[in-house]
């Protein structure tokens, strides 16, 4: 596989139990390609998985296993400082390789994780009606409501019209769409994105799964408003965008200042749905 970055891709984060495990899906051969040091962290609990990663792979070519290690590709992944930096990736094969290499506990409960989640874009190519019964499942898990699921993906359908609409109107996806995003957030409830994560005790966990019902109705609005205010104004480029951005997270922020006036709730909340501190203790161990 070129690592040239040149193959169309689809990244996302999948959690085992309740580590985040980054993947890039790649089109041209339909597989799944996980990060390594992820995968390391989880299984050793190192707190320096890159050197752990460093040490196994020159372990592995003195065994006389090139081959495993020329299968690793490099692709660029999302970092925690939020910039895109080159990670080595298996697919799923090879990294049940890697997985006999690493003593753990967790090796046969990760390998029965990643037989499941490494095939499964597969089937939702062929039925997304399975992508979508997956999300409602683990959104209900997570304790929501059937109200609030059906919030959630309507606010979903919104923010697609949103970023199809980015697309054509030569936005770069990516650091443009996050950017945009962010000035939506900001305009309309007065926090970034991470922010609000950061006061509802979020890390790697998605800010939307953990909105209240309320802030995912002024979401939606500020992203339907947006929509609506990018096409009135016929807006290309992110410049162009942004300030529709701003336009379209006003008029929600209008909305929530009034719907506050009247209820004499705060819109903006710290409640999440993780599960309690002592049980995510548990879940890591």
């Amino acid at each position: 596989m070129s690592k040239n970055g040149r193959l169309k891709k689809s990244e996302s984060v999948i959690l085992f139990e309740d580590a985040p495990v980054r993947r890039a899906w790649i089109e041209k051969e339909e597989k799944w390609y996980f990060s390594v040091v992820d995968v390391i962290k989880i299984l050793t609990e190192s707190s320096s998985p890159n050197t752990y990663w460093r040490v196994l792979k020159k372990r592995l070519i003195d065994e006389g296993s090139n081959e495993t290690v020329t299968k690793c590709n490099s692709l660029k992944m999302l970092a925690k400082d939020g910039k895109m930096r080159t990670v080595d990736t298996y697919d799923a094969e090879g990294l049940l390789r890697i997985i006999q290499s690493v003593p753990s506990k967790k090796a046969e409960p990760f390998k029965r994780w990643l037989a499941r989640v490494g095939y499964e874009r597969l089937q939702e190519t062929v039925d997304p009606e399975i992508s979508l019964n997956r999300a409602r499942r683990n959104w209900l898990a997570m304790g929501h409501s059937d109200k609030w699921v059906e919030q959630r993906m309507r606010g979903q359908e919104t923010r697609n019209k949103l970023t199809d609409y980015w697309k054509k109107s030569d936005v770069k996806e990516g650091v443009e769409y996050a950017r945009l995003t962010d000035i939506i957030h900001r305009e309309w409830s007065g926090l970034t994105t991470k922010q609000h994560k950061n006061l509802k005790g979020l890390r790697e966990h998605n800010l939307r799964d953990n909105m209240t019902d309320a802030e995912l109705i002024f979401t939606a609005l500020a992203e339907l408003s947006t929509t609506e205010v990018a096409k009135k104004d016929k807006s290309k480029g992110f410049w162009q965008n942004a300030d529709s951005a701003r336009k379209g997270g006003g008029v929600a922020q209008k909305a929530k200042n009034d719907f506050e006036e009247v209820t004499g709730k705060k819109v903006v909340s710290r409640d999440n749905f993780l599960p309690p501190r002592k049980i995510r203790k548990r879940l890591k161990k």
